[in-house]
């Protein structure tokens, strides 16, 4: 058998959950003290609710409380906050402060998605992947996770990357599929990598060139991508010392660029 026969695209590696267990950061939390948010927040003001309710979900400066969290969050998410209405829909969906509820969860990413809020919409488009609270349909989450992925959302970006490849919930689209996945390159995903690196291996969508497809794994693994280690070798041993020059040579240059400008 081929050993390069092995070297797959890994196509289970749909990202579940990558938002839905990290809450948006409140960002400029450390600008004020507990008690001039809660101060403000007392009076009213969405931001200093959202901030409020993000401490007490960290412990920032104030015990963590899941409770105290939920009704912040809620009172900011009610007057349109965007982040606290995503934040919201994550503690629903996981049951912090309150049972879950994944309809109740899909509503708040919902309202936050329509808002533009790139977070809310990779988990709206997660909801509609699994059928979490919303009815099951893939093309509804390619549609979000596009949404999200034109923000920067790295796990949307990877999402796409395999649903066109594999044409779920759209036309199977290669082209599409290997812009997604250098999209999440840039952003230095290492799952992104390894998926360029077995098209080339396999001339999936890419032609194939077992130099590229090494360059690519090698990069993977560089991040300790756990695919990566086994296939590098099988690669390797496929390569002249030449071929492995150009390959590491390749490698550098990207990781001098940040992984901007990589073959």
């Amino acid at each position: 058998m081929n050993p390069l026969s092995t070297l797959r695209i890994q196509l289970d590696l749909v990202r579940l959950g990558l938002l839905l267990l990290s809450l948006i950061s409140a960002g400029s939390v450390a600008a004020q003290t507990f008690e001039e948010s809660l101060a403000m927040a007392e009076q009213g003001d969405a931001a200093a609710q959202y901030r409020v309710a993000y401490q007490y979900d960290q412990g920032i400066e104030v015990e963590e409380n899941d409770i105290e969290a939920l009704n912040w969050y809620r009172r900011s998410a009610d007057q349109g906050f965007a982040s606290a209405q995503a934040n919201l829909g994550v503690m629903y969906s996981e049951g912090y402060g309150i049972a879950e509820d994944d309809a109740e969860a899909a509503r708040w990413f919902r309202l936050a998605a329509d808002q533009g809020l790139g977070a809310a919409q990779y988990n709206l488009g997660l909801a509609y992947m699994r059928g979490r609270g919303v009815e099951e349909d893939d093309s509804i989450a390619v549609h979000w996770f596009i949404q999200a992925a034109e923000q920067g959302m790295v796990g949307a970006q990877f999402n796409l990357g395999l649903m066109f490849h594999r044409g779920i919930g759209t036309e199977q689209d290669h082209d599409q599929a290997t812009r997604w996945f250098f999209a999440a390159v840039q952003q230095g995903d290492g799952a992104a990598m390894f998926n360029i690196g077995a098209k080339y291996a396999q001339g999936d969508g890419l032609p194939k060139d077992l130099v590229r497809a090494y360059y690519w794994v090698y990069l993977a693994d560089s991040l300790d991508y756990s695919q990566a280690e086994a296939s590098l070798q099988v690669l390797k041993d496929a390569l002249s010392p030449e071929q492995l020059v150009q390959a590491h040579r390749w490698a550098f240059d990207c990781f001098l660029s940040e992984y901007q400008e990589c073959e």
